[in-house]
Formats: C-alpha cells, structure tokens, sequence
C-alpha cells in the first residue's frame, strides 16, 4: 500500500481484473503491459526527472528484464498450468503497476517536492527493489523453458536485487540542506542573498524562467491542500517553500518579459560545477535511523509512551495537531513526554561521521522550545512573504507598465491564499498604487487591480485603508459604471458588497455619486455572475434605514421588482425589497410598482425555501406600511390564500409566522379569507419583525 502522502496525487488508471485470465491470456496482457512501461519511460532522453534519476533508471532496467523474460515466455508458449508459475506472474502484473504509479508520479512531480520527499520517495523505490527480490526468489525459474541468456539477465536480476540498499542522492541530500538553510535566514529575520539564490534556483535546480516558478509554486500549493490534516503535518514547511520560490522568481526574473530575462541570466551565469565526488557518491541511509513519519534521518529521536522513536520536531507537530495516539501502531497515548533516545542518537552520529556527512545533533528540548519550532517555520514563510510583497508593491509604485500590471496580478494572487498575506500587504502600502490602476487604459491591469482590492478588503484593517484613502471608493464606483471587462465590473459591485459588511460604511457608498444607481444596472443588464454581485451588494445596503430614499430615488426599488422573476437572484432581490418596505417611503415605493405583488407571490409559489420566506416577509411588511390600498391589491391577489394555507404546513419556521401573521392582517381587512392561523404547526401568536438572514459569501478570485 502507498502512503497517504502521495497516492492522492496519482491518476489511477482501470486495473484489468486478473482472476478469470488464463495463462495465456495473463502472459498476453503481461506482455503488452511491460512493453508499454518502457518505450514510455525509456524512449525519450528526458524521460527520467530532474531528481530521483538514478532510482528512476534503475527501477527502468529492471522492468526492460522483466519485459525481456515475460516476451521469451510468450514466444515459448509457455503454457503450463502450474499454481506458482501462475500466482507469480500476478504478482508480477501488480508489481508493474505500483512501478508505473510511482514512475508517473516522479515524472508529474515538481523539482522541490522531489527535493523536499528525497527521503520518502527514495524509499518507496526501494521497496519495490525488495518486492522484485521476493518475487524472483519464489519464481520457479528452472522449470520454464527460457534461452540461456534470458535466464542469465534475469539470475543477475535475481542477485542484484537481494543486495539493493536505500539509495539517497548525497547530491540531492545537500541541496535539500541549502533550501531549509534559505528557510533559516528568513527566520532569523535575514534575506538571502540574491546571487546565492540564483545559483540556487537557477543554476543548480536549473528552474530558469518566470514558467517554471509557476510550475513550482501551483504545485506545492496543491499539495498544501491536498495533504490538510493528513498523517504527515509539513504545511508550514510547504508555506516556507512557497514564499520563497515566491520571492526568487520576482528577485530573480523581475516583472518584465521572462524571456528577455532568461537570455539577460543567461549572459551572466557561470557554468555550475559539480565536483565528481559529490556527484558520484551516494548515501545508503539505514531504515532505522528515519523517523517513521517524515522519513528522513532523525536529528533528534526521542520515545514516546509507546516504545515508539520518532524525530521530537515532526511528533510534536503530531501532537500539536491534537492527535492523541502512536502514528505507526494507533495506540493510544497515555503520556505526551517526550523522552530522548541518546543511544540512537550516537549511532547515528558515529555513522555520520564514518559517511563524512555534517550532522549536528540537537540536544534537550523543553516544551516550549518544541513549540517554538513551528511557530519559526511560520515565522520563515511570513518574513518570505514581507520581503515578496516589497518588491511588488515598489514595482506597482514605480515600474513599468508591464511590472505594474504583473505586481497587481500577483498581490491579487498573493490576498487570495491567506489572510496573513492580505494584512502584510495592506500593511506594506499597496493600496495608493493600486488605486492609481484602477483608471488604467490597460484593461488587463484595470482587472487585476480592483479584484486585488476585493481580496484585501477581506481584512477589517484594509477595509479601513481603502475607506480612509481620499477617492479610492469614488474608483471603485467608476470602474462598477466604465469597467473595460465584464469581470472588473462584477469584481468592483463584490468589492462594494465586502466594505459594505461593516455598518458604518454602508452610508458612505450608498451616498457616493452613481454607486447605488451602477448596482443598479448591472442587476438590470449585467452578466450572470455581475447580477449576483450587484443584488448581493444591494441586499447588504438595504440593512441600513437611511438609505431607503436613496434607493428609491435612483430607481433600484423598481429593478428589485424586476429580479424577482430572474431565478438566479430572485431570492436575494426579495429579501431586499423586504427590509426597504419596513420603512413607510419603501412599502409606498415598493406597492406603487405594478409587478411587486405579483412577483413576490410568484416566488411564493415557485421559489426556493428561503426565497419564499423573503417573499412572505415582504407581502408582510407592505401590507404593514402601505396603506389600505397595498393592503386590498394584496389580499384580493388571485390564489395567494391556498399559496399561504400551504406555506403555514411546509415553509421554514419564520415562514410560517410571516404568513400567520398576513393572515390576521386578511382577518382585520374582514375579507371573505379568513386563515385560522391558531392551528398553526409551530405558529407564533405574535408576529414576527425580523430582519430575513441571506447566507451571502464575498468572492476571493
């Protein structure tokens, strides 16, 4: 079985079903299996990745035998039914198939996962070595009739096998050293220096262009979501990798053209210069001195209650985490101490040592220091982050305009993955150069700017700084009205609606010149999306009573009335023309509007539960404040007594209130209905005036 870490990641192909298979139908399917594995990983002179090439190589030459004796097999003929010929040649097609899912999976992989997992994946290769030494070992070799060199090429197979050892890359080894070292001089509140990340990045990991930071980085965050809560806590390890793969490809590759930048590198780099025993020595690392969960060597073993020895960094993060039992036995913990396996420790040194590798143990943690540990891999990737976003907010100030509009990309891109990074980024001051795109003719800028905008605003303190920012919200409001893309437009009313969620600023937009008449017309002839933002937004204002004219007075009342009849926003719409007409100048508006009543009893009829709970709560409301007039075009309204007769047994619970109390409002009227609203099933003898809740989320794109 694969690890959790990683088989997640795998595209899993249809494994044939091997149980009703004869021998030669088994050796066929065989046959056609190997020789696809390896014209598909030896064929091409890239096949092998940029790391893992000598596990990667070998585990190829290997299947090439294997392939080799299936093919002199099926030439043969070879149909004799024996069982343990037979079972074998199962195990044989399985053991194919984890090779190929772990060739596939190397091949996908980024460069600094494969760094980060050197240990782990290493293993996993050499767990298929053991598999293929079992297998050969019970394969009854003898008994078929195969040429001598074939027999000859898989007895070899057979020895080499038996001998296979862990294989690390020392090479790889020290590499993955000098990225945890990058991480350490962020935490220590240093930057590195650009030339030693470029002979990183560039000239070592060969990742040459502004393409392959993306790769990088679009991986690693994958894989940051994909692993959340999983067995193996290495997140903030991730986060460190990512800020700083961040970082070097705006130090590195700047904002401009990457491949004008790439040949600009290019011209100055020096030819990387491996020494021979670096590059030809590798490390076989004992099993025994890996800890079970990150699979790397330990530095620091402690035992835990079970018996169990772990590295004492990646176990407190287990614990940390909440978890309470032995990651490799699930026993329960009785204990959380941590006790140092000293023994080990030495060993482990003392091999170190005859291997001529640098190891530096670490001695007698307290608590609090093992808290400290992750609290400095955040640290690394927060200082990362710092430094990243000073670089993009200086080209947003002072760039060209190509650097601008990819510095607004990528704090648009940075706001969206943590709020850390929206508070580092308001803190750096980004908004005054943001607000400056936001009238730009390139519309390719114009978007990235005001959806950056968007995301910060999700932070409190940044939706101070944009309110505060002397007219910033009269460019937001411009770029709702004259957006160059129908994206800026709908991200300028989703802006509108996340400062709007603070009370005291609600007034401020509804009174800026054009606001509420721009949501307006993009309810009325935006898209899709812009007509959600634009109601959403319109929703969220109508919360505050003193806006009420002003909506009246710019005509949103009557483009509401209008929504009710688009399925999309209906909901939203109705619970916005149910707060307007608590007010006596709304429920006049709203009853002078000839489709209201009929729209709102429509979505009685059609809409979802809690639109029809808006829709009564409206009918409610303006029945309460629009004179006899509303109250009589309500009532005689055709069909709207059974629609309320079935509300009152299947509608939400405040559905059913507002409709028990229209009904004593059809009581007093003395009309023909009369709703016996005492027999109400959860009914309330007094009717309800709350406000209608609608579960409503600001975007972050």
């Amino acid at each position: 079985m694969f690890p959790s870490f990683w088989k997640r990641s795998l595209s899993l192909v249809a494994v044939p079903l091997l149980g009703g298979l004869s021998n030669a139908s088994l050796l066929e399917t065989l046959c056609a299996f190997s020789t696809e594995l390896v014209s598909a990983f030896s064929g091409e002179t890239d096949a092998a990745p940029f790391f893992q090439r000598g596990n990667f190589r070998s585990l190829i030459r290997k299947i090439q035998v294997l392939s080799v004796m299936v093919d002199a097999l099926r030439e043969a003929a070879f149909l004799q039914v024996d069982p343990t010929v037979f079972l074998c040649l199962k195990e044989l097609y399985l053991f194919l198939y984890r090779a190929k899912l772990l060739l596939d999976y190397v091949k996908g992989s980024s460069k600094l996962w494969l760094l980060f997992r050197n240990y782990a994946i290493s293993g996993h290769f050499h767990d298929l070595n053991q598999e293929i030494s079992i297998l050969l070992d019970i394969f009854p070799l003898q008994e078929c009739q195969l040429p001598v060199d074939v027999k000859e090429q898989v007895e070899l197979l057979r020895k080499h096998s038996r001998k296979s050892r862990l294989i690390v890359d020392s090479h790889e080894y020290l590499l993955k050293l000098k990225l945890y070292d990058f991480l350490k001089e962020f935490e220590e509140g240093r930057i590195p220096h650009s030339n030693d990340l470029h002979s990183f990045f560039v000239e070592k990991l060969m990742i040459r262009d502004v393409r392959s930071c993306r790769v990088e980085i679009e991986f690693l965050e994958k894989q940051i979501v994909d692993h959340n809560g999983d067995i193996d806590p290495m997140n903030s390890i991730l986060n460190g990798f990512v800020a700083l793969t961040r970082y070097s490809r705006y130090l590195l590759f700047r904002f401009e053209d990457e491949e004008g930048e790439l040949r600009c590198w290019n011209k100055q780099t020096k030819k990387c210069l491996i020494s021979k025993e670096i590059s030809e020595t590798f490390t076989s690392i004992p099993k025994d001195f890996c800890c079970p969960i990150s699979l790397e060597m330990m530095t620091d073993p402690v035992v835990v209650s079970t018996g169990q020895t772990y590295d004492r960094e990646s176990i407190s993060r287990w614990m940390e985490e909440g978890h309470c039992t032995c990651p490799k036995t699930g026993q329960m913990l009785v204990h959380t101490r941590l006790v140092p396996n000293r023994t080990l420790r030495n060993l482990i040194l003392l091999w170190c040592m005859g291997k001529g590798i640098s190891y530096v143990p670490v001695e007698n943690v307290d608590s609090s220091s093992e808290s400290a540990v992750a609290a400095s891999r955040k640290k690394a990737a927060t200082e990362a982050t710092k430094a990243t976003v000073c670089l993009l907010v200086e080209q947003l100030a002072n760039g060209t305009p190509r650097a601008k509009t990819v510095a607004a990309l990528e704090i648009r891109l940075l706001a969206k993955t943590r709020k850390e990074s929206r508070a580092c980024i308001g803190e750096a001051g980004a908004f005054p150069p943001l607000k400056m795109l936001l009238t730009s003719l390139d519309a390719v800028a114009q978007e990235n700017s005001i959806t950056a905008m968007l995301n910060l605003s999700l932070d409190k303190k940044n939706t101070s700084r944009i309110m505060d920012m002397e007219g910033c919200l009269g460019a937001i409001v411009e770029v709702l009205k004259f957006g160059r893309t129908p994206e800026a437009r709908e991200n300028a009313a989703a802006t509108l609606f996340s400062l709007s969620t603070v009370h005291e600023i609600k007034k401020q937009i509804a009174e800026e010149q054009g606001a509420i008449e721009a949501l307006a017309g993009l309810l009325r002839n935006g898209t899709p999306r812009g007509q959600k933002d634009a109601v959403t937004a319109l929703y969220n204002l109508s919360t505050h009573t003193e806006i009420c004219a002003r909506m009246i007075n710019s005509g949103a009342i009557t483009v509401l009335v209008d929504a009710l009849r688009d399925e999309d926003v209906c909901e939203e719409a109705a619970g916005a023309l149910a707060l307007l007409v608590r007010q006596p100048i709304g429920a006049e508006a709203v009853g002078n509007e000839e489709r209201a009543v009929s729209g709102l009893i429509e979505m009685i009829r059609c809409g979802t539960p809690r639109g029809k709970e808006n829709a009564v709560a409206a009918l409610l409301e303006l029945c309460r404040g629009g004179g006899p007039a509303t109250i009589e075009k309500v009532v005689n309204a055709p069909s709207l007594a059974g629609l309320l007769q079935s509300l009152l047994f299947t509608g939400t619970k405040r559905a059913r209130r507002y409709a028990a109390a229209l009904g004593r409002v059809f009581q007093r009227s003395e009309n023909v209905f009369v709703v016996r609203y005492t027999t109400i099933p959860g009914g309330n003898s007094t009717a309800a005036r709350d406000a209608m809740p609608v579960s409503i989320s600001v975007p972050v794109l």
